[in-house]
């Protein structure tokens, strides 16, 4: 970082560059097929790293990531990559862990990549963060199957109340059982007393501005009032109900128009209305976590693929599998309590690698 702002320039670079110029050094399968959980429906993930030319790396453009549209395929800059290894990223574990069966290339140079000098007690905040992300996510997903934000948005008339004998109505009811329309009424705001407003009624309809201006307006709509003016009724606007009905239903849309659609019938045909395939990840998450806690050694085909597929195949109830990955997630702050791995990983020696790689590569 320069102290006259942002130095470098960020520089934009295909997949297909990466390639023709030979800048691949590792290239690997990645995903539900690396981990042996995949069916014939599964996308093919890749992930890999490269190396950026010299007259990139030593001038002012830089490239730290290259993706498809998809993001299913994704190389790393190889500093980038060390730099991830160090954090214990868990997809970067991963990939530095990918086993021969399931690596395309391999430039010599990275077999001095070695995984057991990066992996630390910091996995316990990456492997069980990510987890519990995962689990975040599921319980979104659920939350919106399950409460449907079905229909156009809601109004605020739907969000307003009057003052009813020693209860309350919807103010639409109030108007229709008196024969009113909102563009007849006028609000003006009653002092120390927020969101709650008096209400006015005129058959002119050049009197008022009405309690709202649209459907999809943001606020109530004041009027002015004269003194004379007989109030009907006092009025409160649960703005608070209002404005988290719209966050949560701009939210629903946004999902709608983005998620997988074929993940999304898969959560309905099983059943349980949960994304069963992050609670899966979850699980997987946490059991990698563990082990590496327990042996320093990362395994990333699972060896209990039964059971992370029958999560996936819907087999759990959802509150179940809550409960479960609770306690996994327990065992896991454990172990790594007792885990004899280093609490960092060794940053020198890291440095002194990428140094050691970049001059392979170069020369």
């Amino acid at each position: 970082m320069s102290c006259y702002g942002e130095l470098y320039l960020k520089v934009q670079m295909e997949i297909e560059e990466l390639k023709s110029k030979k800048l691949i050094v590792q290239e690997c399968l990645s995903g539900s097929r690396a981990y042996g959980l995949d069916n014939p429906d599964s996308d093919t993930d890749i992930k890999g790293v490269f190396v950026l030319e010299k007259n990139m790396l030593f001038g002012l453009g830089q490239c730290r990531q290259v993706s498809n549209p998809s993001n299913d395929i994704v190389y790393y800059e190889l500093g980038r990559y060390i730099e991830l290894l160090l954090a214990n990223n868990p997809n970067i574990i991963e990939l530095a862990a990918t086993s021969q069966e399931h690596t395309f290339i391999r430039h010599e140079m990275m077999n001095k990549v070695k995984v057991s000098d990066f992996i630390s007690k910091k996995a316990s905040e990456t492997f069980g963060g990510y987890a519990m992300s995962q689990l975040k996510r599921a319980r979104g997903l659920n939350k919106k199957i399950v409460n449907p934000i079905e229909g156009p948005r809601k109004e605020i008339l739907d969000f307003c109340y009057v003052s009813y004998k020693q209860g309350s109505l919807p103010v639409r009811q109030y108007l229709e059982e008196n024969g009113w329309s909102q563009e007849n009424c006028g609000l003006i705001n009653i002092a120390h007393m927020k969101d709650l407003f008096g209400l006015f009624h005129s058959f002119d309809q050049n009197v008022y501005k009405g309690i709202c201006r649209s459907e999809d307006a943001s606020d109530v709509n004041l009027s002015s009032v004269s003194k004379d003016a007989q109030l009907v009724a006092l009025m409160f606007f649960n703005r608070g109900a209002y404005s988290q009905h719209c966050k949560e239903y701009k939210e629903y849309q946004i999902w709608i128009e983005s998620r997988n659609q074929n993940r999304y019938e898969s959560t309905l045909n099983h059943g349980k209305k949960y994304d069963a395939k992050n609670l899966m990840h979850t699980f997987r998450l946490l059991e990698m976590g563990i082990e590496i806690a327990e042996t320093g050694f990362v395994q990333v085909s699972r060896p209990n693929r039964k059971f992370l597929l029958s999560i996936k195949n819907g087999e759990y109830e959802y509150d179940e599998l809550l409960v479960m990955a609770e306690r996994k997630l327990a065992v896991l702050k454990k172990a790594f309590v007792s885990s004899k791995l280093p609490v960092e990983p060794d940053y020198d020696k890291a440095n002194k690698l990428l140094v050691e790689l970049r001059a392979e590569f170069y020369k």
